[in-house]
């Protein structure tokens, strides 16, 4: 979603975006109360955002950008899952862990990630000598929760409901520009977005 937004023109604040530029700012939103301002004030310059942790805090955001618009991406709970899985492998691999623990900014990096686990309701356990683990149900029930709360209380005439396998062409309509002549990008097919930064 993120690669399509950029292609489209916007500015778009990811989970690595969220990270380096306003990781001082999501921990005290994950440890304090915050405000429909301090949201104004962090998003300001930004024209998107995908992703943890801002997916969790959309009806916040959403408060701070009343004329924004919402798009909830779709796809089956197993295939989900699945891709959680993946990425969770991914980043057991012994010589991530090592990182982890000798870079200053991959330990950051790796805590702010676990937060954000921690937000969706399934608590990542990390080992040494075999892969990281998550309670599965909490994280379907997290899934479960997030997807209804955005369907029953996002605006109706704001809300996109999509699935990233329909293209441009619902996107574009919606956000009211033109679809480009490329084919859809595709990144972070099945959760190897792990595998891509790493490269």
């Amino acid at each position: 979603m993120q690669v399509a937004l950029k292609e489209l023109g916007y500015d778009v604040y990811d989970f690595m975006e969220n990270y380096t530029y306003l990781g001082k700012e999501w921990m005290k939103i994950f440890k304090y109360d915050v405000t429909t301002e301090d949201f104004r004030r962090i998003f300001e310059n930004v024209d998107a955002v995908t992703d943890g942790p801002a997916c969790y805090f959309w009806d916040e955001i959403h408060k701070a950008f009343p004329d924004a618009k919402i798009i909830l991406t779709t796809r089956d709970e197993e295939s989900w899952l699945r891709s959680w899985d993946n990425q969770l492998t991914t980043n057991s691999q012994p010589m991530l862990r090592l990182l982890r623990v000798m870079s200053p900014t991959l330990f950051r990096l790796n805590a702010f990630a676990k937060l954000i686990s921690q937000i969706m309701g399934s608590k990542l356990e990390e080992h040494w000598f075999k892969p990281n683990t998550y309670n599965k149900l909490l994280a379907r029930m997290s899934f479960r929760r997030h997807n209804d709360h955005v369907l029953l209380n996002a605006p109706k005439d704001k809300l996109l409901v999509y699935n990233v396998k329909e293209g441009w062409e619902p996107l574009c309509k919606f956000l009211g520009v033109d679809v480009p002549s490329r084919p859809f990008s595709n990144r972070n097919v099945r959760g190897n977005i792990i595998e891509e930064m790493m490269v």
